[in-house]
């Protein structure tokens, strides 16, 4: 079977193909030999997050803690209040506006 690449490096797989290797939406894909090699993968993203975890040695009382201190609300930030009066407002021109052109009355 022919596939071609578009102009943007897509490719679309055959049918045939993807319905043998079943509903998937990521592959792994590696270049061998002068080879693309495609293989289906199951994204398990809470793997992932455990994974991290893991290497950043947090447990879950250091998650709840952190969870906790995120909802206490925080004060708003002061405003600093300038005096009105060191200010100076450049008058503006007026505006021409276009007069309409009247008719002669018949």
């Amino acid at each position: 079977m022919l596939a071609k690449i578009t102009s943007k490096n897509q490719l679309t797989l055959p049918k045939s193909v993807t319905q043998a290797v079943g509903a998937t939406e990521y592959f792994d894909v590696e270049a061998r030999a002068g080879q693309i090699i495609l293989t289906p993968v199951r994204i398990q993203r809470g793997d992932a997050v455990r994974a991290k975890l893991a290497e950043l040695d947090l447990n879950e009382a250091d998650i709840a803690d952190a969870v906790a201190w995120a909802r206490v609300p925080q004060a708003a930030p002061a405003l600093i209040a300038e005096p009105v009066g060191s200010y100076v407002v450049a008058s503006k021109k007026p505006r021409k506006t276009a007069v309409a052109k009247s008719r002669p009355k018949a």
